[in-house]
This record gives structure tokens, sequence and C-alpha cells, in this order.
């Protein structure tokens, strides 16, 4: 299956501030960015839309059964190891049911403490600074227990009021400066993560999770309106547990066991009701298990049966709200067969879904069976070039609001289907001289999606309009390069590219007005340049972004032309000792060429603004 990972040092030379800002790198992905520090954030992969994403962390995934969007601004990248976005699925057959059923998975790992020198325990401090107002404080203690156990805590504060200058020009029309407001946010974020070592074939992890926030929305800028009052507070927390064993000579177990509660309120002081102001409440939890069975049958042959059961509720203070309960019972039959030059993996995919309410109309249950496919194969003596294919049938339920937000849900909505192929390659080359290794991953797909729901928000950013495309095909190649030259000097140069071709086209009916026009915020062009130079203790970063033109609705009309745009991001680092403390500090110029512009119409990005981070490690 397709991967692009970024960790360590290359996820350093990004100027990111959180998850979100570094997938923006990834080929294939929109990001939905509804603008500032305090902004949503979403991921949308190859068009198939942010629901058919999954989002794991730590091996757990993070789900949200009431609008299936993952907020990925909220995951700070301190403590973040690696990132890393599979098309189609994780390439093991020894995961979690929930990694076979998802179109994509994004993967977060966490750092795994290291203990140097006999060290027992590492600290290190960070902060930053900046545009925006902002100040963000962050530290990571890591405590070795025994030889085979440690404790990890990481923790971060961010506040920032969100204000920066935008401008908003129509040619023959208006043209205005102003700065956005109500963007602020304020919020905390702690983790504790357990590892313990019981035998070279035994290990568990526990981890808790908890982040609170509150924050400004700051709303479309329409009709002249420049300033908006509503306000948005969520608080999540979760623990979950892993255990892996290779229990007999020819078995493996892999168990997991998560419980989450989501807190979320909406505030709107200019929508009145009967009961004075708008203030809605949601209260979200979920129970998840998963068992893995893995089986080796030979050397070249391996077979596992993963299932999962999971429960969602959604309870809110909303007028007519039936109080749904999903029970989600999943599995996954999967075969892994390996040769000298070719691998092939098959995966039989069982769903069913038992949807209640309380009150009111419930949506439909479902039972969905899925089947996937796919093969690697080395054509010639050199391992540096494989070619790969895949077929992969997904599904996924229509979410909380979908069908029951007040006014807006509708309950006899249908599921998504979604149909993936994929054929493409990897050739790495090693010269060693000038360049000293080259990578190259070419992909080609198409998808094609039945019954596809849009989620698009309306007059602000929690309020969604649920719009029903029909059925839509998808055409694409993604192209990923990477250079590492050695220079005269001690200098290296490090040089990453990524390209997207993307039509993906409303096929619904061929007397429909917008019939093969390309879907909304799907540009056919876009592409990052990534590059960074090192010498000695110093490393200067560059990186562009471009975006092309997009229609912001279904017709491909003048009107709601999207203009295209880019970026430029730079930044210095120096790293080294300062009162014999190891030190690492940086500036950063992000949009450094002053563009204004629009990830999602009406929400303006910020212009030129600026970073400074320093972290000690003790």
């Amino acid at each position: 299956m397709p991967v692009q990972i970024l960790s360590g040092k290359q996820l350093d030379k990004l100027n990111s501030l959180s998850v979100a800002d570094a997938i923006r790198y990834f080929s294939g992905v929109q990001l939905k960015d509804y603008g500032g520090i305090g902004g949503l954030k979403t991921i949308n992969v190859r068009s198939l839309g942010s629901a058919h994403t999954a989002v794991f962390y730590d091996g757990m995934s993070i789900s949200n059964a009431q609008n299936g969007q993952v907020d990925l601004g909220r995951y700070s990248l301190d403590n973040i190891e690696a990132i890393e976005l599979y098309n189609g699925q994780k390439s093991t057959i020894f995961q979690p049911a929930r990694g076979f059923f998802a179109s994509n998975t994004l993967y977060l790992k966490t750092k795994t403490p290291q203990f140097k020198d006999d060290k027992n325990s590492n600290l290190r401090l960070k902060f930053k600074t900046g545009s925006f107002g902002l100040v963000n404080p962050a530290f990571l203690f890591e405590q070795k227990i025994t030889e085979n156990s440690s404790l990890t805590v990481s923790t971060d504060w961010t506040k920032a009021d969100g204000h920066y200058k935008y401008r908003y020009q129509k040619r023959y029309g208006y043209d205005t400066t102003a700065v956005r407001q109500n963007g602020d946010i304020e919020a905390f974020r702690t983790d504790l993560t357990y590892h313990a070592k019981f035998s070279e074939t035994s290990k568990a992890t526990f981890k808790a999770y908890f982040y609170d926030s509150e924050r400004g929305l700051p709303g479309a800028i329409v009709a002249n309106n420049y300033e908006h009052v509503q306000r948005q507070w969520d608080r999540n927390f979760f623990v979950h547990g892993s255990f892996q064993s290779s229990y007999a000579k020819k078995f493996e177990l892999l168990a997991n066991v998560k419980f989450s509660k989501d807190f979320s309120r909406y505030s709107d002081p200019d929508y009145k009701t009967l009961q004075g102001t708008l203030d809605n409440k949601y209260y979200q939890n979920e129970f998840y298990a998963s068992v893995v069975n893995l089986y080796t049958i030979n050397s070249w042959w391996k077979t596992s049966l993963a299932t999962d059961f999971s429960i969602n509720t959604l309870d809110a203070n909303l007028y007519r709200f039936p109080y749904p309960t999903r029970y989600s019972y999943l599995g996954a039959l999967s075969s892994d067969m390996t040769w000298e030059r070719l691998t092939i993996q098959a995966n039989l995919l069982g769903t069913y879904v038992d949807e209640q309410v309380k009150e009111y109309q419930q949506g439909d249950s479902q039972r969905i069976f899925c089947p996937v496919l796919s093969a690697s194969y080395q054509p010639f003596n050199t391992k540096n070039f494989r070619v790969r294919t895949f077929y992969k049938e997904s599904f996924r339920m229509p979410t909380f609001n979908d069908l029951y937000y007040t006014f807006i849900g509708n309950s006899s909505l249908k599921p998504e289907f979604t149909t993936q192929y994929n054929v493409g390659g990897t050739y790495v080359i090693a010269p060693g001289s000038l360049l000293q290794t080259a990578s190259f991953q070419v992909d080609g797909y198409y998808n094609r999606v039945k019954d596809k729901i849009i989620a698009m928000p309306s007059a602000n950013l929690f309020r969604w309009t649920m719009v029903n495309l029909g059925e839509v095909e998808i055409k694409g190649i993604d192209v990923n390069t990477n250079f590492v030259f050695k220079l005269p000097a001690d200098l290296f140069l490090d040089l990453g590219l990524s390209y997207t071709f993307q039509k993906a086209i409303d096929i619904t009916s061929s007397t429909g007005t917008t019939y093969r026009d390309q879907i909304p915020y799907t540009p056919i062009n876009s592409g990052t340049l990534t590059s960074s130079l090192n010498w000695k203790n110093w490393q200067m970063n560059y990186s562009f972004m471009y975006t092309g033109a997009r229609y912001s609705q279904k017709a491909n009309i003048p009107v709601n032309y999207v203009q295209p745009w880019y970026t430029s991001d730079m930044a210095v680092a120096w790293s080294g000792k300062l009162f014999d403390l190891p030190v690492k500090t940086g500036v950063e110029v992000n949009n450094f060429f002053n563009q204004y512009y629009d990830v999602v119409l009406n929400f303006p990005m910020p212009g030129r603004n600026y970073r400074f981070n320093i972290s000690f490690s003790l």
C-alpha cells in the first residue's frame, strides 16, 4: 500500500505547530483549514472526504461518531516521533479491524523514551511565542522505572488572541483590509504513557489523554459582517491499554481496550430562541475493545482474525433530539503470502452496525461485506525497485449529526460506499557521492464514491449543511521524490518534492446541471517543495506549497471560483550548548511573501507571521 512518512528531523524542518500543519506536505491531501491558530483543521485524502480517513494515536483509533471529523489542530508535534499516511490501509495483517475498514489511515506515533549514559530520567522544556499573541510553553518528562518499564508525561498550554490582518478584494468591487476577530484560543493538553516490556515477545502500553479548550469561532466574512461572537468549548478524555504477546511458537495476540468521554459546547448570542440565546451542549461516550490473533502457517504464509466491538452514545440539550446509541461489530479475516519477490495480501471485512434511538425516527442498521486485495512485486534482482497494486471496497455510516441533528439531520440518509483502485511503484538509489540518496514514488488511482455525503459550513463553523452529491469519480496521480546531497564544506542539502493531479467529478446524472463538474474544494493541481540546508550546528529550512484553483460549490461557474494560492515558509535553527545544557532555538517566518488567500471561501488565512522557539534538555 502507498505510504508517506514524516519523522524525526523531517518534522523538525517543517515550520509546523501542530499535526495539521505538517500533513499539508503529503501528496493527495487537502487540509480544510478555517483560518487562524484556533480554526478547525481536518484532513481529506484523495477527495474521499474527511470521514473516510481513520486517525490512530499510538495504535488506537480516534473517532468522533457525532460528526466524523478529527480536528488535527489539537495534536501538538512536541511529542510526535512519526506521522504515517497510508492510502488504503497499513501493510500488515496484525492490526485492529478498524485499521482495515477506513479508505485511508493516518498514524500518529509518540516518542519512545531513550535513556543515554546511564540516565534514569529526561526532561525537555520548550517555549514558543510569536504572531497572533501566541504563548506556548511545553514540557516532556521521561522516567525509567525499571530496566523494562518507563513513564512519559507530556504537557503543553496554548494561548493566542488570533488577531491577524487580511485583505479582501473583488475586481471592480470592494477592497478591504481588516483584522480577523474572534479567533482566540486557550487550550491545555496533557498525556501520560506507561511502557512495559515483560519479555522479548510481550509488551504493554497504557495511555491517558486530556484536552480542554475554549475558542472563538471567527466565522465567514460575508455581507460585510466582520465581527462574530460564537464560541466553542471542548473537553476530551480517553484512556486506553494495549497488550501484545507471542504466546505460542506460531501465535501472536494483540488486545486493545479504550474508553473516551467527550464534551463540546457551542454558544451563539446572536441566535435567539424561546429559551434565550443558543447554547448547545453535547456529551459523547465511546467504549471500544479489539482482539487480533495472528497465526503463522509456514515461512511464507500468515493469517489473522481481527474483531472489534464499540458502543457510541450521544446526548444533547437539543429540541427533538433522539439520543442515539450505535453498536458496531467489525471483523477482518486476512491472509498474507510473501515469497522472495512477491507479496499478496487478501482481506475479507464484515460489519454489522445496530442503530438505536430513544425517541423519533432511527437510521437503518447495516450489514456490509467488503473485500480488499493487494500485491507487491520486485521485478528485478535489486530490492530498490518494487511495483504494487490494490483494490479495496469500504463503507462508512452517516454520522450522528448527518442523521439526527435537529432540523438538519436526515435519518433516511444513505451510507457512503467507496471503491479504490491503485497502481504504483517505488525506486530508491544510493550513489553515495554528491547525491547520497534519492527516492521516487509514483501512484495512479481511480476511486468511485456512491451516495457521497459532503459536510460544508454554513454561516459558522459549528453548523453544517449536508449535501449529497450522489456519485463521484476520482482519477489522480501522486508523485513523491526525495534527494539528499552532500556538498563541499560539510554542507548537506535535503530536497523533497510532491505533486498531485486529481480530477474529482460529479457523475450523478448525465442530465444534471453539474454533471462532470469538479467537486467543491478539490484542486486539479497541487504540490509542495521542502528543503533543508545543514551546516554543523546550523539548519536553514524552506518550504513551498501550491494549491490550484477550486470551486466552492457544486456548479463550476465563475461566481463559485476560488483563486489558487501558494505560501513560502522559512526558518533558521541552531542547536548546541548554553550554560552546559543542550539547547535548540529557531526563528520561523511563515507566508514569507504575505499572500492573502482562502483555503475555504470567506475564511481568510493569515498573511506573513513569525514564530520563535527555544528548548532546553536536562
